[in-house]
């Protein structure tokens, strides 16, 4: 089953800093990019660490108002974040003021894999890099939801031969498959409980489905096979361990 990579959607001309790169100098690449953050990279082009608005935000925050009476700040009981978020408020580089460790993804991975890392990481953007940790690339949740511009007949052909056929073994007139807006409406009566499950899971997984309606049947209820006893029909056994 085909599964756009990462190196699919990337950019490959990455703005980066350097650690010693000064606070106005990172907010002058971002404003003059449009781009909301960028990687710190070393010398070995190794990601370092990343730089987003809201840590200039923070930077920015820290600044004493003027007339305000100066007060002694004291990081005592502060958690670690805490600590961190209050010197971004003093951060005069792009070393001070980045998060740390850098959230990274590879160019090989799935762009649901990059998705599901993006969304546990609460990040915008996640720095691509190759087998020795340079950067190679930079991702966005923008370059991300491309995948589900992937028109319906398109989405359509690929349940159907990569699901239905290639996998399960299955006539293509025996499921009907519907899709609308990336929804994906299975009908119709295969021969085993797991079939259905296959069928069901491995549709949810194609890019560019937003949602899998499952109105399939079974003849037989096979869940009570044990995982080492042979699949039939071209399922694997792999399939049946995700389920």
């Amino acid at each position: 089953m085909r599964q756009d990579k990462v190196g699919s959607v990337m950019a490959t001309e990455v703005v980066t800093a350097r650690y010693g790169t000064p606070f106005k100098e990172v907010a002058r690449l971002l404003t003059e990019h449009r781009i909301s953050g960028l990687p710190v990279i070393d010398e070995d082009d190794k990601v370092l660490g990343v730089i987003s608005e809201t840590d200039l935000m923070v930077r920015q925050a820290g600044v004493l108002d003027p007339y305000e009476t100066p007060r002694r700040f004291r990081f005592t009981g502060l958690t670690r974040g805490a600590r961190r978020q209050a010197a971004k408020g003093h951060a005069r580089t792009a070393g001070q003021l980045m998060s740390v460790p850098p959230v990274t993804v590879h160019a090989d991975e799935t762009i649901a894999e990059a998705a599901r890392t993006m969304a546990h990481s609460r990040v915008e953007r996640l720095p691509v890099v190759d087998d020795e940790d340079r950067v190679v690339g930079i991702v966005t949740r923008r370059d991300l939801i491309q995948v589900f511009l992937q028109p319906d007949d398109v989405i359509r052909r690929e349940v159907i031969d990569e699901v239905l056929v290639r996998t399960l073994w299955l006539s293509p007139s025996t499921v009907e498959v519907a899709v609308y807006e990336g929804v994906v409406t299975l009908t119709g009566q295969v021969e085993r409980r797991s079939e259905a499950e296959i069928a069901a899971s491995m549709t949810d997984r194609i890019d560019g489905v937003v949602a899998v309606v499952d109105r399939l049947t079974y003849r037989l209820d096979d869940s009570h096979l044990r995982p080492d006893e042979p699949a039939l029909h071209g399922v694997t056994e792999e399939w049946l361990r995700k389920l």
